[in-house]
């Protein structure tokens, strides 16, 4: 008779992976975790163990992961417009001339491709013009009464 391998010792964790390992622990009760191994593993001297309490633990821990994952990242996430905001916000505090390095010096976190596309929207719109062209062009806003839009 051919035995299998109780699931501890199936579905090993890749040595090579320890803080993976260590993160399923930390998110899961430690005795939840051998108490689930002990009950996939009764029965297994027989060929009668159940592997799917130990598979129902594994798929129960990344759910539980991926929903402090999804809390976390909704905490840190940005309305709608708030690049554009800042922006035009940075935009209407220059006096004077202005570069697009200068634009994302004043706006962390906005990509140079982001300042770029509001930039030329907003030169279409008449709000701001281009004084110059290549990589240390400036720009102007035409309107400074305020936050411009």
């Amino acid at each position: 008779m051919h035995r299998v391998a109780p699931p501890h010792r199936r579905w090993r964790v890749d040595p090579r992976l320890p803080r993976a390992y260590g993160r399923i622990q930390r998110t899961e009760n430690k005795e939840r975790y051998y108490e689930t191994l002990q009950l996939a593993s009764v029965g297994w001297h027989e060929g009668n163990d159940d592997p799917w309490r130990y598979v129902a633990f594994l798929l129960s821990t990344c759910t539980l992961g991926y929903r402090q994952f999804e809390q976390r990242l909704s905490r840190t996430a940005e309305p709608k417009g708030a690049k554009t905001d800042a922006i035009e916000h940075a935009i209407a505090k220059f006096r004077g001339d202005f570069t697009v390095g200068e634009l994302e010096r004043v706006c962390p976190g906005v990509s140079v491709d982001m300042v770029r596309h509001v930039l030329k929207k907003l030169r279409s719109d008449g709000v701001v013009e281009c004084l110059s062209r290549g990589a240390g062009a400036k720009w102007r806003a035409i309107r400074s009464e305020g936050p411009i839009g």
